[in-house]
């Protein structure tokens, strides 16, 4: 199926699917989304909706006990369901360092295949809602709700390790959409603030007690739409 600019919807869309498809059976929290897809998805099938993409760069400072900072980019690709909300899927590379965390070891305790600096890929779902449209600045809210996964070993955090098994990440942000092309109203820079969530489970400390814990971040993240 195509639109009048000769853009392929199919394609797209079974890749939008896998990548959904993938994040959901990660955590049981995406029950509730899963179950909503099948009407989300129906205008995309039927070409009554605009294709969109994303392009993100985000960077936020860890707070809590396990202070960890990270910064990624991202992009998000979906479609515009109508003027105020787009749903899609996104997949990105972040770079995660743990504060005030060395590498060497503690008590004479091995940490296995640990580093305090590791890579990480978070594949999500993205809604966005667009608040007060008129052609000018307005603002948006957008929620990224997925999982996310340690690249290369595990991360090590100032309480213990934090293993690379799935974690569920949710990103939710807020700021000012600013239009950058007056014939099309598609493209904008968004500029705003956001707070980061990670489960860790499976983690454990230095006396190799193992236990769940919550990375929590908070920042800002400025993204490209066309």
């Amino acid at each position: 199926m195509k639109n009048s600019k000769g853009f392929s919807f199919i394609p797209l869309m079974a890749i939008i699917m896998m990548s959904i498809c993938s994040v959901f059976s990660a955590k049981a929290q995406y029950a509730q989304i899963a179950s909503k897809l099948p009407e989300l998805i129906s205008p995309a099938l039927s070409g009554s909706m605009n294709y969109k993409g994303f392009v993100e760069a985000t960077g936020t400072v860890g707070v809590g006990s396990n202070r960890v900072n990270f910064f990624g980019v991202s992009t998000s690709q979906g479609f515009q369901y109508a003027s105020w909300f787009f749903m899609g899927a996104g997949i990105g590379v972040d770079v995660a360092n743990a504060s005030g965390v060395d590498n060497e070891p503690l008590f004479g305790v091995g940490r296995p295949n640990a580093s305090s600096t590791r890579a990480m890929i978070p594949l999500f779902s993205d809604f966005r809602f667009n608040i007060g449209q008129g052609g000018g600045p307005s603002f948006f809210i957008d929620i990224k709700a997925g999982a996310a996964w340690i690249i290369g070993g595990n991360l090590l955090v100032r309480d213990g390790v934090v293993s690379n098994s799935t974690k569920f990440l949710l990103r939710p942000s807020i700021g000012v959409r600013i239009p950058t092309n007056a014939n099309n109203p598609k493209q904008a820079v968004n500029i705003g603030v956001t707070y980061q969530l990670l489960t860790a489970n499976n983690s454990w400390d230095y006396w190799n007690n193992y236990y769940d814990t919550t990375l929590s971040s908070f920042g800002a993240t400025v993204s490209y739409e066309w």
